[in-house]
């Protein structure tokens, strides 16, 4: 019988000389790493570094892989199937853009249509809105809700939105808070380690991830956004996880409106059939045929009939109203938005300074302008202000004018809306003729053949 081998020994600041000189690291020499940073072994000026050395280095599909299993492992994986889950358990995952409310809408849609979505969201990430903040727009929404009401939640209702749980890949909340604070966030290897250790961490059977480049995007370079988008979808199936991607459009805001209780009144509008944003339907429709298809719920010629349905019957509405309740919100949210939802006195329409139509927009700034107003976060500590935002928001090819405004906003002040109207104007270029209208789903990206070995 072979001898056991001894547990290698480290130091980690050869680990991070290693990186910090383009080697590769092996998958003990990232364990170790990861270890250290969730016992506090590792110190965080340490931490810092590796995450410096990481970006500037980079690291083999390989290493990301270790990655993201190493932060994995630092916390709890659940077991549906232990929790009397039988449905398909399968989510969907934004790199953010301004305005996307898309997961409200797709959660409750999978699961009128026989899935599970256990979606873990994030807050909002400077200009892009986050899902966690509009769903605490909702008046006793709980957004960390204890573990065994989460599980209820999903098992009854069939999905559930809530926010990262330390029990849920720990070394990632730590490692996240580091990269803030060192200007580490946008390296593309620790973007997809961080993402899937959730994803993975959540027991999902597939995940689909909608990743956004242009003016309002997280990634605003085409090309990242591939390169980030090929990066999750190859360590994610490295890991056991079918995943594919989907490249959608961010040089437009995402439906009309953008803030945070005014794009739950357009999520509740375009589950009740009141008012669907065509681009936000054909992102919605995109995403939830891939994900039904690859949960092996629908196939190629039902999938798009499925989700459809969902909507048109009122079942995917009849979720969502279960889910808010479930998890501590207004039973009565579908019906009385107006009283749940509202919105800040200051009402204002932005008016073109000429005829003609938006030929651009610089999305960025409509995310900052939203942020001014106080419906964003200059520091992780500010509070938010879910009154306030954009609505009626005019995309490229609008024609605007004195009685076809650019945007109506809502503010708490007049001085707060003067501000944002002058940086919403400035964000628009406006011409004579109608421009082409870009489709908002570009691409998608399936697992390469090779599959690297953890």
């Amino acid at each position: 019988m072979a001898e056991s081998q001894p547990e290698r020994s480290f130091f980690p600041q050869e680990i991070i000389r290693k990186k910090r000189d383009g080697k590769t690291l092996d998958e003990a020499e990232i364990t170790y790493m990861v270890r250290g940073l969730t016992d506090g072994r590792i110190s965080e000026g340490q931490i810092a570094a590796f995450a410096m050395a990481v970006y500037f280095q980079g690291m083999s599909m390989l290493e990301r892989t270790a990655l993201t299993q190493a932060m994995l492992r630092s916390g709890t994986v659940i077991d549906w199937q232990k929790e009397g889950v039988s449905r398909p358990i399968v989510d969907k995952h934004s790199t953010g853009g301004v305005g996307d409310k898309v997961s409200l809408i797709l959660a409750p849609l999978i699961a009128a249509c026989g899935g599970a979505v256990p979606m873990i969201a994030g807050r909002g990430l400077g200009h892009t809105g986050g899902t966690i903040d509009k769903l605490e727009s909702i008046a006793g929404y709980r957004i960390n809700p204890a573990m065994d009401l989460f599980v209820k939640t999903v098992r009854h209702v069939g999905c559930a939105i809530i926010g990262q749980s330390d029990a849920l890949a720990p070394a990632d909340g730590r490692f996240y808070a580091i990269r803030d604070v060192t200007a580490t966030v946008e390296s593309i290897p620790l973007i997809t380690a961080s993402i899937l250790s959730k994803k993975l961490a959540a027991g999902l059977d597939a995940l689909v991830m909608d990743v956004k480049f242009g003016s309002g995007a997280f990634k605003p370079d085409p090309g990242e956004a591939e390169e980030l988008a090929r990066s999750i979808v190859s360590v994610a199936n490295a890991s056991g996880l079918p995943t594919t991607a989907l490249l959608t459009d961010m040089d437009e805001v995402l439906g009309h409106t953008a803030g945070n209780a005014v794009e739950v009144r357009e999520v509740i509008d375009f589950l009740m059939g009141r008012h669907m944003d065509p681009r936000l339907f054909d992102v919605v429709m995109a995403l939830a045929s891939e994900m039904l298809i690859l949960a092996g719920i629908a196939d190629e010629t039902t999938a798009l009939h499925a989700a459809k349905g969902a909507l048109a019957s009122g079942t995917a509405a009849e979720r969502f109203a279960q889910m808010v309740a479930a998890l501590g919100g207004p039973a009565d949210l579908m019906t009385n938005m107006n009283a749940h939802l509202p919105l800040a006195p200051v009402r204002r329409n932005i008016i073109a300074p000429r005829r003609g139509f938006i030929n651009r927009i610089n999305v960025r700034e409509y995310g900052l302008a939203v942020m001014e107003l106080g419906g964003g976060r200059r520091q992780a500590t500010d509070m938010i202000d879910h009154g306030v935002g954009l609505v009626n928001i005019a995309g490229i090819g609008a024609k605007v004018g004195p009685r076809a405004p650019v945007a109506t906003l809502y503010a708490r002040t007049e001085a707060d809306a003067d501000q944002a109207e002058t940086r919403l104007l400035q964000a628009i270029t406006i011409t004579d003729d109608c421009p082409a209208i870009p489709l908002p789903v570009r691409q998608r990206i399936t697992a390469e053949k090779t599959r690297h070995p953890v």
